[in-house]
């Protein structure tokens, strides 16, 4: 229940995130909601393989203070009991949409070569896959539920949920991605935008639609101004998880522009610095990604969509704790000022 006072600054236009983040700070609790912009991280990825299960995230992300959260799929589904795919079969990393990691491997700077699989290895793959498969389409949705209450116990929101879907996978497999962000509490389902298959992207959007629940695409260094343009054409349930580092180094442009365009169709960005003409991630504030300037354009205009911490640059002489506090506080420093 929202008070009197609450009531009123909603039908001024504050968010609703922002009270309940409010109300968690005044209770001791994470709160990153700052000039009205919802600050969060992507887990288990900004992490860089220090947090990897559902409760160790939870542990690190009320650690940092921060309110929200984008989960990727595995600490997720692990959570709730799926079968899980050894590493070495996994999917070559690219990110954070890109599969599991390798174990102990440095955050890369640019994309690994793939690794080639044995028709052994690509054979068991596909059976742990046709397992992963079985487990999802007869999963119910009762620990997804125990999930979300755990974190919102916590003082933590689960805006995102980011499961890659494909062409492979069946109509039921797309029921079940939509129906685990919907049971988190997630207004969005995020991936990669699908590369020049504007059937899949038509496909995914009429499961959004019958869920209710939004598909944001994300994008590497392959970002235009106009990358998005045809799914979003196809239905308002396709939308942008828009990378501003990925968009500087593909484009060697900034990203104000594009946000100012489609902030209407923008579910979550993600926040990295970046070097332009295709360079490397940098410690914020020493590349050309204008995050400051995204995060003040947020605030000035009351954009509600969540800014999404990404940690991608090489810890050196530190940690990924050490430094997410530093992108956390930098968030802070451009909203408060």
């Amino acid at each position: 229940m929202y008070t009197r006072r609450e009531l009123g600054r909603m039908a001024l236009g504050v968010p609703a995130a922002w009270l309940l983040a409010n109300r968690a700070a005044a209770r001791g609790r994470p709160g990153s909601v700052w000039g009205g912009v919802q600050v969060g991280i992507i887990a288990p990825y900004a992490f860089q393989r220090t947090a990897n299960t559902a409760e160790e995230i939870l542990d690190r992300v009320v650690a940092l203070g921060i309110s929200a959260v984008e989960l990727q799929n595995d600490p997720v589904e692990r959570y709730a009991g799926a079968p899980e795919m050894p590493r070495v079969f996994g999917p070559p990393r690219s990110g954070p949409g890109g599969g599991r990691p390798s174990a102990g491997a440095a955050p890369a700077q640019a994309p690994p070569l793939r690794r080639e699989l044995t028709p052994e290895q690509q054979e068991e793959r596909r059976r742990r896959a046709g397992e992963l498969r079985t487990w999802r389409l007869s999963a119910p949705m009762t620990k997804f539920e125990e999930l979300r209450r755990r974190y919102e116990q916590a003082g933590v929101r689960i805006y995102a949920f980011k499961l890659a879907l494909t062409d492979a996978m069946p109509d039921a497999e797309f029921d079940y991605a939509f129906s685990v962000a919907k049971t988190l509490g997630a207004s969005h389902l995020t991936m990669e935008l699908p590369d020049r298959n504007p059937a899949l992207t038509a496909r995914i959007a009429r499961f959004g639609e019958k869920h209710g629940i939004v598909a944001g695409y994300h994008q590497h260094e392959q970002a235009t101004f106009t990358l998005w343009d045809e799914a979003l054409a196809q239905s308002r349930w396709n939308g942008v998880n828009l990378d501003i580092g990925h968009y500087v180094a593909g484009t060697s442009e900034s990203p104000i522009p594009f946000i100012e365009r489609h902030h209407a169709r923008i579910t979550s960005i993600h926040l990295k610095d970046r070097r332009k003409n295709r360079g490397p991630n940098m410690p914020w504030g020493q590349g050309d990604t204008p995050i400051r300037e995204v995060l003040q354009l947020m605030k000035r205009n009351r954009y509600t969509f969540p800014a999404t911490i990404e940690l991608e640059y090489r810890v050196e002489g530190s940690d990924p704790m050490t430094e997410l506090k530093k992108c956390v506080e930098f968030c802070r420093s451009a909203l408060d000022s």
